[in-house]
């Protein structure tokens, strides 16, 4: 099956629309002091993230994370040290990694959260007994 010209035509449309409209990074370092990585946009607005936050950089260490490369008409990061690479527009718009690895994440928050609602849940719970056995 052949690509058409108005396929190609289209498509090109279309990733120039999104270069456009996207952000398009001109830079990225990483600051270890601070342990974050800062992205610099051609617009002048800047974005920086732990490298703890994404799944992909999780684990590095910091030599791994100094050699930032920024790929893709400026769309995206590449990590040569940890071959790891991560889409900006992604990044901004708050995803950090797979759906399943985002979910675990907000799983494992919201049992970290402490309220007295859910303090009060548990002491009434404690009163009976705790928790109830799951039948099998």
């Amino acid at each position: 099956m052949a690509i058409t010209d108005e396929e190609i035509e289209a498509a090109t449309a279309r990733g120039e629309a999104l270069i456009a409209t996207r952000p398009r990074a001109v830079s990225a370092r990483y600051d270890a002091v601070r342990d974050l990585v800062e992205i610099a946009f051609g617009n002048g607005a800047f974005f920086s993230f732990p490298p703890s936050l994404t799944q992909a950089l999780a684990e590095a260490a910091p030599q791994q994370l100094a050699d930032i490369e920024v790929v893709g008409a400026g769309m995206g990061l590449y990590f040569p040290g940890c071959d790891a690479d991560l889409y900006i527009p992604a990044l901004v718009d708050g995803v950090f990694g797979s759906k399943a690895w985002m979910a675990s994440r907000l799983g494992q928050e919201g049992g970290r959260v402490r309220s007295e609602r859910k303090a009060a849940a548990a002491r009434a719970n404690g009163k009976l007994g705790g928790r109830p056995r799951k039948a099998s």
